[in-house]
């Protein structure tokens, strides 16, 4: 690319999430416009191969074991990327579970997995990044939500939950920060063809989901990748707060 279809040169940006589908693919994303990419997650075997491919197509890559879950590695992420790239200026918060299910006769395990993850997950990450994002006066964070936090349904109670929980954490850090330079946009996909019906643990939720999931034509990681690249290359006084992308097959 030259520099004039590079808008992040000379950007920094840090994705969670980021060995598989949505994360892999923004990281990607990411980079071919420029960005140097700090990688997390916990997977280290898929980081690798991603940070080959990244490294192969000329890009900057940091690699970071991180599990969202605890605080002092969200803390420690945030530190290493700004001190072994230069800064900080695209948080990507991707890192989540969905492990559907009814309320009645859950395995309350699934619900602690989805609110430490895709709730406090978001909210540690975001308490390190956002100090030095104020402090330089710009800098951009995009939390990963769902259709799911719009409108909840039977047998996703608890993940409803916690992307509703995304949403208003979003919209109230966005109130906050807006005025000091600092964007908060929030991706609400609707099916996408990833990984996460794998991790369901009930079986009558987990076929449910993969029957819906083959009954259309879902949505690609790659197609959420432009979302989130979409949001963070608007120009400094341009912030798109909110995107909402299903599949068109997708009623609900």
């Amino acid at each position: 690319m030259s520099a004039s279809t590079q808008p992040l040169a000379g950007k920094v940006a840090l994705v969670t999430g980021a060995s598989s589908g949505i994360g892999a693919a923004t990281a990607i994303a990411l980079a071919e416009a420029g960005a140097a990419v700090a990688i997390g997650a916990r997977r280290r075997d898929r980081l690798d191969a991603l940070a080959g491919t990244l490294r192969d197509g000329g890009a900057t890559v940091l690699q970071l074991d991180l599990d969202v879950t605890a605080e002092q590695a969200c803390t420690a992420a945030v530190a290493r990327t700004r001190d072994e790239l230069g800064g900080l200026d695209v948080l990507v918060n991707n890192a989540g579970v969905m492990l559907l299910g009814t309320i009645l006769g859950a395995d309350t395990e699934d619900w602690r997995r989805m609110i430490q993850t895709n709730v406090m997950g978001v909210m540690y990450m975001t308490a390190a990044a956002i100090e030095g994002m104020v402090e330089q006066g710009s800098g951009d964070i995009v939390n990963m939500s769902s259709v799911a936090g719009r409108q909840a349904r039977k047998g996703a109670g608890v993940y409803n939950a916690s992307k509703w929980a995304v949403n208003a954490f979003s919209e109230s850090l966005r109130q906050e920060v807006t005025g000091r330079g600092v964007r908060v946009g929030l991706v609400e996909p609707g099916a996408v063809a990833t990984e996460l019906t794998d991790h369901i643990t009930q079986p009558d939720a987990k076929a449910a989901s993969v029957q819906m999931y083959t009954s259309m034509r879902a949505l690609q990681a790659e197609d959420i990748a432009r979302a989130v690249l979409h949001l963070v290359t608007q120009p400094p006084h341009v912030a798109i707060n909110e995107v909402l992308i299903r599949p068109t097959d997708q009623e609900r």
